[in-house]
């Protein structure tokens, strides 16, 4: 399996490599050159699987440069219910109504039509949030790590992962790095606009190979410098920068994991469809459900659920993809979404405009940059967007998430996180009778609480391992948006490549 830059580089990369480098060279993200496709006979062997063993078995389609033996053990040492909680990994859970005569909520209209609906189309929750930093970032960090320190001691070479945060990534790459012979994280974050459980899980780690940067500003100023340094080819390769968020393949190779698990679960036979609804911001979590839907898993319809930052749902509505500028970007109540620049959406642009590297090129690196936007309403490729690759959104607003959390709590007995009533709501909007529809949890409710509060009047359950975090000392600098600052602290915090 090789992998080619969405931008055209003439290079092609086996995994190890692009494992390790993050961007290509040219600016572009890595895709593999096809998508392996999954036959039926192929999902009746993988029904029933452990998670271990199916990740394995996805993750052995892309990866050929690591022997099987050592992928297996790999997967085995990662997706465990000691670091999971579960033995299902991301357990599915129906949504079902509290017996009659309990407290159902007043004044959410259209309810005797939805639970209608609900008899013939199921509607489910996907736990994704039960590892170490209770997100679903986790899902992938740990296997991550696990392939760094593996790959590195194979080449005996380190690696400086460079990465940026609204939330809930730094924490899990934090968490699934601390301690990782030949690792060190530099992970920039937007000063202030975390919640205060998501700003302690990451700052309050003083582990050596641990750099935790606040940035003065919002999370598309950290995105852009994580690029900037990237794209120093010579910097990059003096201090041997790599990156962990989800422009890296490798996770989001790993979430399309928990697609196929989902599925197997909600369904009996492959010949049902399900839908995903997908909390998102930098279209990293979608995009493995884009993936694994052109892999051959029966996915009716992918559902973009954006908050008020919503550049995505603009797109799939008019075919216009117009970034916000950073004043212009909300402060909100699921802050791992307050995003407007969305870094993953261009491997979905590659396959929409049938992987044509110069148009790409011409919308990205031309329009986008000098205009701010580019538009695609008139181009006969957008109507596949829907037609072709499953995709609808919508919108969903503080007053929104507040009202789902409440319906949730009252109606089905389960608090949700902020992130997972945006999916939650939007879900609602594109259920379709006889097609299940699976909401992804994002997080657990207790790294949002003070949101939690404000709509159920009392605080979410906190594990009990997390308890009295916020007070712990904190480890973090705080820095202006200046890529030339950001290296040089790089620089004095690591030994360049001789």
């Amino acid at each position: 399996m090789l992998y080619v830059s969405t931008r055209g580089h003439a290079n092609k990369q086996h995994f190890c490599d692009i494992l390790l480098e993050g961007l290509a060279p040219d600016g572009g993200l890595y895709l593999p050159e096809t998508y392996p496709q999954v036959s039926d006979a192929t999902l009746t062997r993988w029904r029933g699987l452990a998670y271990a063993d199916l990740a394995f078995e996805i993750l052995s389609l892309y990866i050929d440069d690591i022997p099987a033996p050592d992928l297996r053990a790999l997967c085995a040492r990662t997706y465990t219910e000691e670091v999971f909680g579960t033995r299902a990994i991301t357990p599915l859970r129906r949504l079902a109504e509290k017996p009659a005569g309990a407290d159902v909520g007043k004044g959410q209209g259209g309810l005797k039509s939805e639970r209608v609906l609900a008899e013939v189309a199921p509607l489910y929750l996907q736990g994704l949030s039960n590892g170490p930093t209770l997100a679903f970032k986790d899902l992938a960090m740990q296997l991550l790590g696990n392939l760094f320190e593996y790959e590195l001691a194979r080449r005996g070479e380190t690696l400086n992962i460079l990465g940026a945060t609204s939330g809930d990534t730094g924490s899990a790459a934090e968490y699934a790095m601390r301690g990782k012979h030949g690792v060190s994280v530099f992970m920039t974050s937007p000063y202030g606009r975390m919640s205060a459980f998501q700003q302690a899980q990451m700052f309050s780690l003083t582990d050596a190979n641990i750099h935790n940067i606040a940035i003065e500003g919002v999370f598309d100023d950290c995105q852009d410098l994580v690029k900037a340094v990237s794209n120093d080819l010579a910097f990059k390769r003096k201090y041997k920068i790599g990156t962990v968020n989800s422009i890296n393949w490798a996770r989001l190779m790993a979430q399309v994991v928990y697609y196929f698990a989902g599925y197997f679960q909600a369904t009996r036979g492959n010949s049902e469809e399900v839908s995903f609804s997908v909390p998102s911001g930098n279209f990293g979590n979608v995009c493995a459900g884009h993936v694994a839907r052109m892999m051959g898993l029966p996915i009716k319809t992918l559902v973009v659920a954006t908050n008020e930052n919503d550049v995505l749902d603009e797109f799939f509505r008019t075919g216009v993809y117009r970034v916000r500028r950073s004043a212009d970007t909300h402060a909100t109540s699921s802050p791992s979404m307050d995003i407007s620049k969305a870094s993953n959406f261009e491997r979905f642009v590659f396959d929409l405009l049938g992987r044509d590297s110069e148009k790409l090129r011409g919308l990205f690196a031309r329009q986008l940059a000098e205009n701010g936007y580019f538009d695609l309403s008139a181009d006969p490729a957008f109507k596949d967007a829907a037609q072709r690759y499953g995709f609808v959104s919508g919108r969903s607003t503080h007053a929104n998430r507040l009202a789902t959390i409440r319906d949730t709590d009252a109606r089905f007995g389960t608090v949700i996180d902020t992130h997972t009533a945006d999916g939650l709501k939007v879900a609602r909007e594109h259920i379709r009778p006889g097609v299940s529809m699976i909401v992804l949890e994002t997080a657990l409710p207790i790294k949002f609480a003070e949101t939690i509060v404000e709509a159920l009047g009392h605080k979410p359950a906190r594990p009990a391992k997390f308890e009295g975090i916020e007070a712990l000392p904190k480890q973090v600098v705080v820095m202006a948006p200046e890529v030339g600052t950001v290296k040089a602290y790089i620089a004095r915090h690591c030994e360049p490549v001789a």
